[in-house]
């Protein structure tokens, strides 16, 4: 098992929790993303706490390109975790996301609107794009404070993310307004969360059953099934245009079925509708003159 630490409290107390657990069954990787001269420092620390306790622990040290940066940074540790856990032959990467992390999730999505698939939240294992192992979030039913506790009790050091208290970031914000509204119970959300995970899960296993018993895969022209489900038929939709080479969202498929007659383009690739299927095949090229 391949443990992602930041050095941070919550990333201390998985250490701490996974080595409990698993002993000499864990690894650790901890990512300097270059976008602070206190990075260095704070790898170093986890590395210290690793040889402490006699856990294997490599600090990975990635680029972040231009734009946003917290998506950017994401998309650049996880596919530096996955090629370390690939090459160590890992089964898993854990990461340290808890409950207060979950609700801050949901409530930013709610916020925007977000369909099922974003309403789950932060997935309890998952596979990322550019990430050939699976994630897995083994603390989503603690609470930030509980692990903070642990740490404590165990006398580890920890360091404190800057960032986290940014108010530039629409997570920091909400964060502030939860710790103001006490009323709220950030591990009710984190439970709502959960079951939104798993309706999504299984509609998205309906959505798969169909593709394997009735998609047709030729050479450059996929069919899926029309169903009666609009859920059903982009996700079915997601995975031919996907299979073609494009990429497109759940919600992009969604808006586009809703103003979809017979026949129609989107990421580059042509839906039309005959009789009980989709057929999709790349857009041909646009006339000229």
């Amino acid at each position: 098992m391949g443990l992602a630490v930041s050095g941070g409290a919550d990333s201390m107390a998985l250490l701490a929790l996974a080595h409990d657990l698993m002993d000499d069954m864990i690894e650790v990787a901890t990512v300097d993303h270059g976008l602070r001269p206190e990075a260095a420092e704070e790898c170093a620390l986890v590395e210290r706490v690793c040889r402490a306790r006699g856990i294997t622990c490599s600090i990975l040290t990635v680029h972040v390109a231009e734009g946003n940066v917290q998506d950017r940074a994401r998309a650049a540790r996880y596919a530096a975790l996955g090629e370390w856990a690939a090459e160590r032959k890992l089964a898993a990467i854990a990461t340290a996301h808890h409950a207060d992390d979950q609700a801050e999730t949901l409530l930013m999505r709610l916020n925007r609107g977000s369909g099922l698939a974003g309403l789950a939240g932060i997935r309890s294992y998952t596979i990322m794009e550019g990430c050939p192992v699976p994630i897995i979030r083994p603390l989503l039913g603690f609470r930030k404070a509980e692990l903070r506790q642990i740490v404590a009790n165990l006398d580890l050091p920890f360091v404190e993310d800057p960032s986290n208290r940014d108010a530039s970031f629409d997570r920091v914000r909400i964060r502030r307004e939860l710790e103001r509204a006490d009323w709220i119970d950030p591990l009710a959300l984190a439970q709502s969360a959960a079951h939104l995970e798993e309706a999504d899960n299984t509609l998205q296993s309906i959505a798969d059953q169909l593709w394997d018993s009735k998609a047709s895969l030729g050479d450059g022209r996929i069919t899926v099934p029309v169903t009666n489900w609009q859920d059903t038929s982009a996700r079915l939709l997601t995975r031919a245009i996907e299979a073609l080479g494009s990429s497109v969202t759940h919600g992009d498929i969604i808006g586009f079925l809703k103003t979809f007659s017979k026949r129609g383009n989107i990421a580059g690739v042509l839906i039309e509708q005959m009789e009980d299927v989709y057929v999709c095949t790349p857009e041909p090229p646009r006339r000229s003159g």
